[in-house]
């Protein structure tokens, strides 16, 4: 972190509120599973720290204070927005720097509406998983929030400073429809247009939901990938090479795009048409011929030469059985 930006937090922060609010006392804190990716001021982004700041510097114009809350009083949004991952090397660097110089900026949370002195954050998910596994107090702007308003400082949040990735932004888009928010709500949220929007929730209700979180956020595949991906899975034999995929040993180890590239090879091979043969034998056991159907393919391996002359003399009236039965059809 620049010194500049350094100066400017330490002032700000020293305005939070040193008493606790009281919180029931919950034996195993929560530790969510899923990260929301917030904004790491010590990663040194210039642009990140001035953001950080100047958010932080509105909140406590307005009159919010910057709590501490015991994380184990803190639940996640109730949508999720990011796709969490086994390896996250972002979340170890911020944690390390919350051990080191502390949590520069506070969340976002809501109290929840069902009970009391507990809380719902809208953003800041990742600074209070790292407090959680730290083992200390999350610093907190406590704010009154309705749903929409808690989805859209969410989507405010993330957009700008930390990009979802496209298929993140499709399954936060899904996942608010299945809420009951409406297009306009979505796109607000998203930062996007009506037309993205249609795009993200056809990717997202088009592809299994268990598919898009074994593959993960994939980064690196954008809009028109994921599209063409959809169409690949649309039908259920898509749909059954890609679980075959995932099912594949060695697959949960490959970093995310890697899985996507994987399956997407797995959906693009053709299907090997399944053959089903016959033998034909004597009464004795003696083979006469092998009958093989694959696909519209229908072939005859005589094995028997008095087989084969038996057949040759009776083609004919075969084809001609054939047509008489079939006339009109």
């Amino acid at each position: 972190m620049s010194p500049k930006g350094r100066d400017i937090l330490k002032s700000m922060v020293g305005a939070v509120e040193p008493t606790r609010p009281e919180v029931p006392s919950v034996q195993q804190p929560h530790r969510p599973s899923g990260a929301v990716k917030a904004m790491n001021l010590s990663l040194g982004r210039l642009g990140e720290e001035a953001a950080a700041a100047k958010a932080l510097r509105e909140s406590l114009a307005s009159g919010d204070k910057v709590l501490e809350i015991d994380p184990a009083a803190v639940e996640m949004s109730f949508i999720r927005d990011r796709i969490p991952v086994d390896k996250d090397a972002e979340f170890e660097r911020l944690k390390q720097s919350i051990q080191e110089s502390g949590q520069q900026v506070p969340i976002l949370v809501r109290p929840d509406p069902a009970r009391a002195g507990h809380y719902q954050a809208a953003y800041g998910h990742r600074r209070l998983r790292a407090a959680a596994e730290i083992g200390v107090p999350v610093k907190a702007v406590v704010r009154k929030l309705t749903d929409e308003e808690l989805i859209l400082a969410q989507g405010q949040e993330n957009g700008p400073r930390v990009d979802l990735s496209f298929i993140e932004r499709a399954l936060f888009a899904r996942r608010m429809d299945e809420h009951g928010f409406s297009r306009d709500m979505i796109a607000k949220a998203l930062a996007t247009d009506k037309p993205e929007t249609s795009r993200l929730l056809q990717v997202a209700q088009t592809i299994d939901p268990e598919i898009i979180l074994a593959i993960g956020p994939a980064p690196k595949v954008g809009r028109p990938r994921w599209l063409a991906f959809a169409e690949k899975v649309r039908e259920t034999a898509g749909q059954k090479k890609a679980q075959a995929a995932i099912r594949a040993a060695g697959f949960v180890t490959l970093e995310t795009n890697s899985r996507f590239d994987v399956i997407w090879k797995a959906v693009e091979e053709k299907s090997v048409p399944q053959r089903a043969e016959q033998t034909l034998r004597t009464q004795g056991g003696a083979p006469l011929a092998l009958v093989a159907r694959s696909g519209k393919t229908f072939r005859i391996t005589v094995k028997s030469a008095a087989f084969s002359e038996f057949l040759a003399q009776r083609l004919i009236g075969l084809a001609a059985e054939f047509e008489e039965e079939n006339e009109g059809k």
